[in-house]
């Protein structure tokens, strides 16, 4: 049987201790209340702080639980709900476009898709919940990263690291900044071949009751079906922008 980590199940426990709690904790009241050397305390309090998901009160040098690890806890959260709240919608937006759904939602530096509705005819698919997608060059991941500050320095992070996955990909600084100015000013984002050749992309952003964006929703299919006279077909994109309004609003988000 594998032994667990101590190092690990002490900062756990440190965790839990501060979540328990209705003040913030000295470094002393810690290291007594878990058994452990001041230094040994100290040590684990400077890496959790350092990931954010400890803070130190500059005044009183107190720790309580960091926003790093909050953010984690209502990502968790959000993710289940926006799966459920979504189930019905995206169904009726595969079958109203006759191509695959996918949601999506921030995870580290790229896009974690969350929901995958297959295309409404009898070709092979494989289901894609699980798999990533980068923040760079697919609708899913700009509009993240056009609506989502975090998303924004994660692909900000990830700059020097783009990939040119076709000759359409951008990976400029500018023009990638000017892309998602793009797709705040008209409420969604466009993949045309700049992920995989021969496949266009259209994807709206999700908010929830605080108006927080929380992930997105779009569709996926060859350009020759997403694209008509070699623009995106303005049925489809009105199509992915009812369905994010829709889930939005089961959110709690009211009228965007």
């Amino acid at each position: 049987m594998a032994r667990n980590i101590q190092s690990l199940e002490r900062a756990a426990a440190m965790l839990r201790l501060l979540a328990g709690g209705e003040r913030r904790l000295g470094l002393s009241e810690i290291a007594s209340a878990l058994g452990l050397a001041k230094g040994t305390a100290h040590g684990i309090l400077r890496t959790l702080q350092a990931e954010g998901f400890v803070e130190q009160e500059s005044a009183s040098g107190r720790y309580q639980l960091g926003a790093e690890l909050l953010r984690l806890g209502n990502s968790y959260l959000d993710v289940h709900e926006l799966r459920a709240r979504a189930l019905v919608w995206t169904d009726d937006l595969a079958r109203s476009s006759g191509e695959s759904v996918y949601l999506g939602v921030l995870h580290q530096q790229g896009v974690l898709i969350v929901h995958h509705v297959f295309r409404p005819d009898d070709s092979r698919q494989v289901l894609e919940v699980g798999a990533m997608q980068p923040l760079h060059s697919t609708a899913l991941g700009k509009v993240l990263a056009a609506y989502d500050p975090v998303a924004h320095s994660e692909a900000a992070e990830a700059e020097a690291e783009r990939q040119t996955f076709t000759t359409r990909t951008v990976v400029d600084p500018e023009a990638f900044e000017g892309t998602l100015d793009l797709t705040r000013a008209r409420g969604y984002a466009a993949d045309v071949e700049e992920t995989w050749e021969g496949i266009a992309s259209v994807a709206a952003p999700i908010h929830d009751r605080r108006r927080m964006p929380v992930g997105a929703v779009g569709i996926t299919g060859a350009v020759e079906r997403v694209q008509k006279d070699g623009e995106l077909r303005p049925d489809l994109i009105a199509a992915v922008r009812d369905c994010a309004r829709a889930v939005s609003r089961d959110l709690g988000a009211g009228r965007f």
